[in-house]
């Protein structure tokens, strides 16, 4: 929650809509990676992606973020990083495509597609992602009713 926070404090992007995201890229599992590929079924040739760790963030995309924050140690396997990394890109969401930051549905669009993709259209054209958009939406909802209901217990 920590991690959250401080992400939501420095770059403005809600606490439920960041778990909403991370819950579909990861289920908060710190080494999670895409499955393998396979040639004729059953020889290993590599992974679908070099998507990586709670926020499950491409090489290309990790590095970028940190040249863009200066942080060279960050890790993808470390919830602080993953958490500062969304909270990054979901503002770099909303400078190049509009999207406001407690908008889970198309942030997380934007977050699977990437900006380019996600300007094009392209998640128009795969009925299963905006389901799963869907259902990131939904999932941030339930999030933020139950960060409320544990802050009026306080």
């Amino acid at each position: 929650m920590k991690a959250f926070q401080a992400t939501e404090r420095k770059w403005g992007v809600p606490v439920h809509v960041q778990m909403a995201t991370m819950h579909q890229e990861s289920k908060f599992i710190s080494n999670a990676r895409t499955p393998h590929k396979y040639a004729l079924g059953v020889i290993p040739m590599g992974r679908q992606s070099s998507a990586y760790g709670y926020a499950q963030a491409l090489d290309g995309t990790w590095d970028d973020y940190k040249k863009a924050t200066g942080k060279r140690f960050a890790r993808r396997d470390r919830i602080r990083d993953a958490s500062d990394f969304m909270g990054w890109y979901m503002v770099t969401s909303r400078s190049k495509n509009g999207i406001r930051l407690d908008d889970a549905r198309r942030q997380y669009l934007a977050y699977h597609e990437g900006h380019t993709g996600y300007s094009r259209g392209s998640y128009n054209r795969k009925s299963w992602l905006l389901s799963v958009a869907d259902r990131v939406d939904a999932r941030a909802d339930t999030y933020q009713a139950q960060l409320v209901a544990c802050s009026a217990r306080r």
